[in-house]
């Protein structure tokens, strides 16, 4: 299945773009993530992330569906 990621933030520069279409053989945002981070090395842990999934925050654990939107949301620093 074909799933639709938009990044923002420190995701965004690790990754080197806005937004990107990947192919997943089915799973949970969770099981996604686990892959994604392998692939671009984000080091963020899960627990400071959440995710949000068709324009509304989710549960880690929701499984994903083909052409799912998919956005996780890294904290934001600033001053």
């Amino acid at each position: 299945m074909t799933i639709e990621l938009t990044w923002f933030s420190v995701l965004r520069e690790r990754v080197g773009k806005d937004q990107e279409e990947v192919e997943f053989e089915g799973g949970s945002a969770r099981e996604l993530y686990a892959r994604l981070d392998a692939l671009h090395g984000f080091d963020l842990p899960i627990r400071n992330l959440r995710v949000a999934v068709n324009d509304s925050f989710a549960d880690w654990d929701l499984a994903l569906s083909d052409r799912d939107r998919v956005v996780y949301i890294a904290p934001v620093g600033g001053g």
